[in-house]
Protein backbone atom coordinates (compact mmCIF):
# COMPACT_ATOMS: atom_id res chain seq x y z
CA UNK A 1 0.00 0.00 0.00
CA UNK A 2 1.56 3.49 -1.22
CA UNK A 3 1.61 5.71 1.42
CA UNK A 4 3.28 9.33 1.68
CA UNK A 5 2.85 11.11 5.61
CA UNK A 6 3.49 14.61 5.60
CA UNK A 7 4.16 15.85 9.29
CA UNK A 8 6.28 19.06 11.22
CA UNK A 9 3.48 21.55 10.15
CA UNK A 10 1.80 23.74 12.70
CA UNK A 11 1.52 27.76 13.81
CA UNK A 12 4.94 30.15 13.65
CA UNK A 13 5.41 33.50 13.79
CA UNK A 14 6.34 36.14 11.05
CA UNK A 15 10.03 35.20 10.48
CA UNK A 16 10.07 31.84 12.20
CA UNK A 17 11.02 28.33 10.69
CA UNK A 18 9.46 25.37 10.41
CA UNK A 19 10.52 21.45 8.85
CA UNK A 20 8.25 19.70 6.91
CA UNK A 21 8.89 15.86 6.53
CA UNK A 22 7.30 12.85 3.96
CA UNK A 23 7.63 9.66 5.02
CA UNK A 24 6.79 7.09 2.08
CA UNK A 25 6.08 3.23 1.72
CA UNK A 26 4.60 0.86 -0.35
CA UNK A 27 6.20 1.88 -3.13
CA UNK A 28 10.45 2.20 -4.64
CA UNK A 29 11.23 5.42 -3.15
CA UNK A 30 14.94 6.11 -4.57
CA UNK A 31 12.84 6.32 -8.27
CA UNK A 32 11.18 8.73 -7.40
CA UNK A 33 10.91 11.95 -8.06
CA UNK A 34 9.80 14.24 -5.02
CA UNK A 35 7.41 17.21 -5.18
CA UNK A 36 6.27 19.71 -2.10
CA UNK A 37 2.73 21.54 -3.48
CA UNK A 38 0.92 24.34 -1.22
CA UNK A 39 -2.81 25.38 -1.47
CA UNK A 40 -3.67 28.13 -0.12
CA UNK A 41 -8.08 28.80 0.73
CA UNK A 42 -9.33 30.28 -1.84
CA UNK A 43 -6.12 29.43 -4.33
CA UNK A 44 -4.97 26.55 -6.54
CA UNK A 45 -2.55 23.91 -5.59
CA UNK A 46 1.38 25.24 -6.06
CA UNK A 47 4.09 23.90 -6.93
CA UNK A 48 6.93 24.66 -3.88
CA UNK A 49 9.58 22.91 -4.31
CA UNK A 50 10.90 19.76 -6.49
CA UNK A 51 14.05 17.47 -6.21
CA UNK A 52 15.50 14.46 -8.25
CA UNK A 53 15.40 11.15 -7.49
CA UNK A 54 18.91 11.22 -6.40
CA UNK A 55 18.84 14.51 -4.69
CA UNK A 56 21.07 16.41 -7.31
CA UNK A 57 18.87 18.59 -8.69
CA UNK A 58 16.20 20.98 -7.00
CA UNK A 59 13.47 23.48 -8.19
CA UNK A 60 11.94 25.95 -6.24
CA UNK A 61 9.22 28.45 -6.78
CA UNK A 62 10.58 31.93 -7.36
CA UNK A 63 7.96 32.66 -4.01
CA UNK A 64 10.28 30.67 -1.47
CA UNK A 65 13.73 30.77 -3.37
CA UNK A 66 16.36 31.57 -1.02
CA UNK A 67 14.08 31.01 2.10
CA UNK A 68 13.18 26.92 1.55
CA UNK A 69 15.54 24.53 1.00
CA UNK A 70 13.86 20.58 -0.15
CA UNK A 71 16.29 17.90 0.50
CA UNK A 72 16.02 14.43 0.28
CA UNK A 73 17.16 11.04 2.31
CA UNK A 74 16.61 7.96 0.25
CA UNK A 75 18.02 5.45 3.10
CA UNK A 76 14.66 7.00 5.20
CA UNK A 77 12.69 7.36 2.29
CA UNK A 78 12.00 10.46 3.11
CA UNK A 79 11.52 14.31 1.91
CA UNK A 80 11.68 17.03 3.88
CA UNK A 81 10.99 21.34 3.33
CA UNK A 82 13.40 23.31 5.73
CA UNK A 83 11.02 26.90 5.62
CA UNK A 84 12.81 29.73 6.93
CA UNK A 85 11.79 33.27 6.94
CA UNK A 86 8.62 32.12 6.71
CA UNK A 87 5.59 34.85 5.66
CA UNK A 88 2.12 35.06 6.29
CA UNK A 89 1.73 34.27 2.42
CA UNK A 90 3.51 31.07 3.18
CA UNK A 91 0.14 29.77 5.16
CA UNK A 92 -1.41 27.11 3.37
CA UNK A 93 -1.84 22.95 3.46
CA UNK A 94 1.12 21.65 2.56
CA UNK A 95 1.35 18.37 0.48
CA UNK A 96 4.12 15.88 -1.06
CA UNK A 97 4.22 14.24 -4.00
CA UNK A 98 5.77 11.37 -5.61
CA UNK A 99 6.42 10.74 -9.32
CA UNK A 100 7.88 8.40 -11.58
CA UNK A 101 6.40 7.96 -15.27
CA UNK A 102 2.68 7.28 -14.82
CA UNK A 103 3.18 6.55 -11.35
CA UNK A 104 1.76 9.98 -9.15
CA UNK A 105 1.17 9.70 -5.67
CA UNK A 106 0.17 12.82 -2.86
CA UNK A 107 0.03 12.45 0.84
CA UNK A 108 -2.75 13.73 2.68
CA UNK A 109 -1.06 17.60 3.39
CA UNK A 110 0.09 19.35 7.07
CA UNK A 111 -1.30 22.68 7.74
CA UNK A 112 1.50 25.40 7.88
CA UNK A 113 0.17 28.68 9.65
CA UNK A 114 2.34 31.57 10.06
CA UNK A 115 0.63 34.60 11.81
CA UNK A 116 1.37 37.14 15.00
Amino acid sequence: QVQLVESGGGLVQPGGSLRLSCAASGFTFSMYAMSWYRQAPGKERELVAQINSAGASTNYADSVKGRFTVSRDNAKKSVYLQMNSLKPEDTAVYYCRATYYLNDYWGQGTQVTVSS
